[in-house]
């Protein structure tokens, strides 16, 4: 994990446990680097702007102020480990990491008593899988940093340069405009996107980009349903929030 990524997964953390606080020691922990480096990046949030305080005391540690995290949630255990047992059966996809920091917040705003109840359900649910499996979504999704790349340029609207790799290995260099994320049957994901090269909606299945970077290049107004895919035996779905 870089630094940036880091400060960013600082801040979450803080929120998912506000108002309660992870000492420097713990978070070295968690992020695999020195109190040192832990105490740098608090301060380096400090100074920006970030409501993170020092909370004195053998069990103190930092904390976010309350006022950026959610209210009390009526969510029941079962609910938030069905949650969790989901995103287990997940696997490495797009959104992962937020699916996961969501979930934190999610259980870290319940009330006290009901999140160790969901916590103690949690340890009694557990997941088999057979020797090679994934789980859905698990096929690589390219090499680092390609995911995570797509997903910035999908949210902030921007052309991607890719390294894209064919059936036989031949790499070409593209500008892209991504449209849709997509994920396969077979546990696959794509990205539908304008390719410039080829002037056209071209489908780049993730495992085959080499390197994806966003540029700082606006992406046109492109109808979403422009970029349809042609795949065989593929079903899609759109992602529902309301329902």
């Amino acid at each position: 994990m870089n630094r940036t990524d880091r400060l960013y997964a600082l801040v979450e953390d803080l929120r998912a446990i506000s108002p309660r606080c992870r000492s420097a020691r713990e978070l070295a922990g968690r992020f695999e680097v020195s109190v040192r480096t832990i105490e740098r990046d608090i301060t380096a949030l400090q100074e920006s702007g970030v409501p993170i305080y020092a909370e004195p005391g053998r069990r103190g540690g930092y904390a976010l102020d309350k006022k950026m995290s959610l209210p009390p949630l009526n969510f029941s255990p079962a609910e938030a480990v069905a949650i969790a047992l989901a995103l287990s059966r997940a696997g490495d996809q797009p959104f992962g990491r937020e699916a996961r920091s969501a979930l934190r917040k999610v259980v870290a705003a319940m009330p006290g008593r009901e999140g160790e109840l969901a916590r103690e359900l949690a340890r009694r649910v557990q997941v088999v899988a057979e020797p090679g499996d994934r789980g859905a979504g698990g096929r690589p999704l390219g090499a680092g940093g390609v995911s995570r790349a797509i997903e910035e340029a999908l949210l902030r609207r921007r052309v991607l340069r890719l390294e894209y790799a064919d059936a036989k290995g031949a790499l070409t260099s593209r500008d892209v405009e991504p449209g849709v994320f997509l994920g396969g049957r077979g546990g696959f994901w794509y990205l539908v996107a304008w390719c410039r090269l080829r002037d056209d909606v071209r489908v780049f299945r993730l495992d085959r980009i080499a390197s994806a970077g966003v540029t700082g290049e606006r992406c046109p107004d492109r109808p979403l349903e422009g970029f349809a895919p042609d795949l065989p035996e593929m079903v899609v779905h759109g992602t529902i929030l309301d329902q």
